[in-house]
């Protein structure tokens, strides 16, 4: 359910950035802004901050510096440039948060852990501890190879770096094949999975950091985009 959560918000993104003409950049994406019908089929609302996108030769839009905190892409809060990258970004957060279980920015948690990013960006260079990310509330009901893949997708959405991010249609395609992935949680749980011998475990990530400490590509067994990291592990 949260894959197809998911899947269906990038789907709206994809149709702001791909399909209308300028594009739109959405530049307020969080998690209370996606509606759930009774289906849990998600709708983007809330376009009250959305702004159209560059148009011609030009690389981004320069423009007052609005949004949530916890959400807003690093180089659009530092600099007013936007880009349809800076909501793939917020995407990634939202992303997270489904994930995680966490909220983007949650100051019940303890110091160091209270922004989502800050906290996760580490845990996604070693895959011992990607179980750790996981909401607590599934117990261990997931698929490992999904996990994989959908911590792959996150952490290249939240890369420092605008360039180093995927397009929102490479995402959707990613998400739209983890969220038609069935799963019976009555087998195995996820962490039985790790304690299992390494013959059985999934094909794992090759991660390249980089200066932020992040995986620097779609590493998936060499692959460069999530539309080549489905393919590799189906």
């Amino acid at each position: 359910t949260r894959m197809k959560i998911a899947a269906g918000a990038a789907k709206g993104l994809e149709f702001l950035h791909d399909k209308a003409n300028p594009p739109v950049i959405y530049r307020d994406f969080k998690s209370s802004n996606i509606l759930l019908d009774e289906g849990f089929q998600p709708k983007l609302s809330d376009f009250g901050l959305a702004k159209l996108g560059p148009t011609g030769d030009k690389s981004h839009v320069s423009t007052r510096v609005m949004g949530t905190y916890g959400y807003c892409a690093p180089e659009y809060a530092m600099t007013g440039q936007l880009t349809v990258k800076s909501d793939v970004y917020s995407f990634g957060v939202v992303f997270l948060e489904l994930i995680t279980g966490r909220k983007a920015i949650d100051s019940t948690q303890p110091h160091g852990q209270q922004n989502l990013v800050t906290w996760a960006r580490p845990l996604f260079n070693d895959r011992r501890k990607f179980t750790s990310l996981v909401d607590p509330r599934l117990e261990g009901r997931y698929p490992m190879r999904g996990l994989y893949q959908a911590l792959a997708v996150a952490s290249m959405c939240i890369q420092e770096q605008a360039a180093a991010r995927p397009l929102i249609a490479d995402v959707v395609t990613a998400l739209s094949y983890l969220a038609n992935q069935g799963y019976d949680p009555t087998t195995t749980p996820a962490h039985n999975i790790i304690s299992s011998s390494s013959k059985e475990r999934p094909k794992t990530a090759r991660s390249s950091k980089n200066e932020e400490g992040g995986c620097s590509r779609w590493d998936w067994e060499g692959s460069d985009s999530p539309k080549e990291t489905v393919k590799t592990l189906e």
